[in-house]
Order: C-alpha cells, then sequence, then structure tokens
C-alpha cells in the first residue's frame, strides 16, 4: 500500500524537532532558499587529479551518495581557497548574515547525484551554506517541495533550512534515477559546506523560522525528528515526496535506497 502523503499546501505544518543541548525544541521548517553566484576561480589541475584519484581509488562513491572529501589535504593543492572562502562570507554578509560562517566548521564533500532526503534527524538546528566547486554537469539541486531546482555550476552558492526535503538530479529529470549517474561518467559534484546555527537571530530572520511552535509535543518526544502535520515523515528517495516514517525516521515504502 502507498504511503505517499499528498504534497504540501497552505494549510500543511512542517515542524522539526531538534536537540539544544539536552532539550528538545520546535520549529518550524522554512520554505526559504536563498541562492546566488559568486567568483571561484578556475580550480588547479592537480587538485582536480587529487579529487579523481580520491574518489575513484579511496572511497566508495555510488549514485546517490554524499561522501565527506579530505580537506586538509585539497587545502595544500588549492592557492585559491581562502579566496573562495572569503567570497562566500562577503555574499552572506551581503544577505544580512554578517559573520555567519565565522564560527563555523567547514568540510569538503562529493557526491554523484544525490538521493532525495531531508537532514532533520542529525542536523535540525542548523542551516546548510553550500559552495559548488565543479563545472556545470547538466545537474540540478532540486527542491521538490517547494517546486524549485537551482543548476549547479562552479561557484553557485545556497543557504536552505536542513530539514526540506533535497536532491541533485539530472536536469531535465523530474525523479533522481542512479543510471543517470554511470561509475565511468564525470558527473561527481565537489561542494564546500557549513553548517550555520539556524537559532541565530540574522539567520533564523532571514529563512523565516519561528521557534518553539509546538512546545508539547516537544515535551513528549525522544529523538530529533520532522513532523508533517503531526505524523512523523521521511522523504521517498526517488521522487522526493514525503512518506509516512517508521519509528527510526525512514520512509514507508520508499523502495531502494
Amino acid at each position: 500500500m502507498r504511503s505517499d502523503f499528498p504534497q504540501p499546501h497552505i494549510q500543511d505544518h512542517l515542524t522539526s524537532y531538534f536537540w539544544r543541548g539536552d532539550v528538545i525544541r520546535s520549529r518550524r521548517v522554512s520554505d526559504v532558499v536563498l541562492s546566488g553566484t559568486v567568483d571561484v576561480p578556475e580550480l588547479p589541475a592537480r587538485l582536480l587529479a587529487d579529487w579523481s584519484r580520491e574518489i575513484s581509488l579511496r572511497m566508495t562513491l555510488d549514485a546517490g551518495d554524499v561522501e565527506v572529501m579530505p580537506l586538509a589535504r585539497a587545502r595544500a593543492r588549492w592557492p585559491d581557497y581562502s579566496h573562495c572562502v572569503q567570497a562566500v562570507s562577503d555574499w552572506t554578509n551581503s544577505l544580512g548574515l554578517p559573520e555567519a560562517l565565522a564560527s563555523t566548521d567547514v568540510a569538503l564533500m562529493a557526491c554523484r547525484g544525490a538521493r532525495y532526503h531531508h537532514d532533520g534527524e542529525q542536523y535540525g538546528g542548523a542551516a546548510f551554506c553550500n559552495l559548488f566547486l565543479s563545472e556545470d554537469k547538466g545537474q540540478d539541486v532540486h527542491f521538490p517541495a517547494l517546486g524549485l531546482r537551482i543548476p549547479l555550476k562552479r561557484g553557485t552558492v545556497l543557504i536552505f533550512d536542513t530539514c526540506q526535503p533535497h536532491g541533485v538530479i539530472q536536469r531535465g529529470s523530474h525523479a533522481f534515477d542512479a543510471n543517470d549517474f554511470p561509475a565511468d561518467d564525470n558527473g561527481t559534484q565537489v561542494f564546500l559546506t557549513w553548517e550555520i546555527p539556524i537559532e541565530v537571530a540574522h539567520v533564523a530572520r532571514a529563512l523565516n523560522v519561528a521557534f518553539d511552535v509546538a512546545p508539547s509535543t516537544a515535551m513528549t518526544v525522544n529523538e530529533a525528528q520532522v513532523q508533517r502535520n503531526g505524523e512523523r515523515v521521511g522523504v521517498c528517495p526517488a521522487s522526493g515526496r514525503w512518506r509516512r516514517a517508521d519509528a527510526s525516521g525512514q520512509p514507508l515504502d520508499a523502495g531502494a535506497k
């Protein structure tokens, strides 16, 4: 039996329950995605070659996977690294988010497409800021619940709610299909990502997030999760549609991972 929810409409309520210290707080899930393009100089050939070796020899990066890459080694081969970080910082400042990256850790990531998912169980207290470093490979980041697609190219930068379903799919496609990302194809995206605390006042304001919207429910749940109209939900990895979740947060009847 299918367990798809009807997709979002004006009456829907998406609520994130997230840990703050040893207490679970509640908040609304933002439907705001901030995007732009910043200046990222062409990446050095030796850096690209090192990434290619890392992905092919040391990682198991299947279609749809998102994995961590070694940042320290990359910085040693990347003279414009500081320029890229400063470009993102300048962009966030221009949005009224001063020093948004100053106290946050940065990670280097790689994906070969990305199955639809939300990150609310692990990062419900954060927004993601992503800077994409790869050339245009005909891929989009897709927010299906918002009807929003953003073409990925070198310098694409995004800030979005970690609880908002998203994936990386082929341009022109309307679903994630592993066959669109064959192992011998140069379809890997590499990007920098920052976890920005969503409780910071100017971040919450920019994303239009309200807090403590369901305090009584927050007192009864014992793990981070996303609820839709009062029911725990996951995301179908192929379509990006909300689905009822089991106790672990996995979408029911979602098919292959």
